[in-house]
């Protein structure tokens, strides 16, 4: 995959996280294509990627590569595929990272193309610790497919999914961090208030989180037992508001991805 020609329409935050992964790994081919509307957008890019081509306003030369990822905002992707779709080469792959547009959407809107995988990502893909599902489209051949999960499994895990599933994932993996970075660092904050250091409050942070994970992994106890195991509990009356939240916020944006 690394002598592939690369492309990224759009040049926000999934695609600086991917060429900060790929780059970290020596992945990324000689040839990268990133178009934008933004200046601002393709001028940070460049800064930190010296190598890379940028281009604003120009999605049909960024579609124009080898591997071709849709990096654009729910709202844009109709937009973005008549720009490209006549860009596409005949054996280019189309990797949208889009959630809410299905395989059979995309390749309609591209004409028939019928080369397209679907991933949803995922911010630590940053570091390579990513949980990034895919779903293959039925013009990807099965050697491919492999080819393709080599390159993706620099991002972190990829297991392949039924699409169906790929809007949970959307707000359980992708969004996931989001839900959890503030608080970690509102403990961090509140560590080093108590008195101890950064490295001391963030290697027990970290110790931490791993070892409640594997608690609920490996532990063998219900999840009411699990809870149990602390006695303490100091947001305990803050537990019914904050699981609502999840609830309601949640359940709504999965339903209106799914519709």
């Amino acid at each position: 995959m690394p002598q592939k020609t690369m492309g990224f329409v759009g040049g926000g935050r999934i695609t600086r996280i991917i060429l900060e992964a790929l780059g970290r790994k020596r992945m990324l081919p000689a040839t990268v294509i990133v178009s934008d509307v933004s200046g601002d957008a393709l001028q940070r890019l460049r800064e930190r990627f010296p190598k890379v081509q940028t281009v604003q306003g120009d999605n049909a030369r960024a579609a124009g590569q080898d591997i071709v990822f849709l990096a654009l905002h729910p709202p844009a992707v109709a937009g973005g595929l008549e720009e490209i779709k006549a860009a596409l080469k005949p054996g280019a792959v189309l990797v949208s990272l889009a959630p809410r547009f299905t395989i059979q959407a995309l390749s309609e809107g591209l004409g028939g193309f019928d080369r397209i995988v679907r991933m949803i990502p995922n911010a630590p893909s940053i570091v390579g610790e990513g949980y990034n599902p895919v779903a293959f489209g039925p013009g990807i051949s099965r050697e491919e497919k492999t080819a393709l999960s080599k390159l993706f499994k620099k991002l972190g895990g990829c297991p392949e999914v039924d699409e169906d599933k790929l809007e949970a994932y959307a707000l359980i993996t992708a969004a996931g961090p989001t839900y959890i970075w503030f608080q970690l660092f509102e403990l961090f904050e509140l560590g080093k208030s108590f008195g101890l250091t950064d490295k001391q409050a963030w290697k027990g942070i970290k110790k931490m989180l791993k070892g409640a994970v594997e608690t609920v992994d490996e532990a063998g106890l219900s999840p009411e037992e699990v809870m149990d195991l602390v006695p303490m509990k100091p947001l305990g009356e803050e537990e019914a508001v904050i699981r609502n939240a999840y609830r309601t916020k949640l359940t709504g944006l999965y339903r209106k991805l799914k519709g």
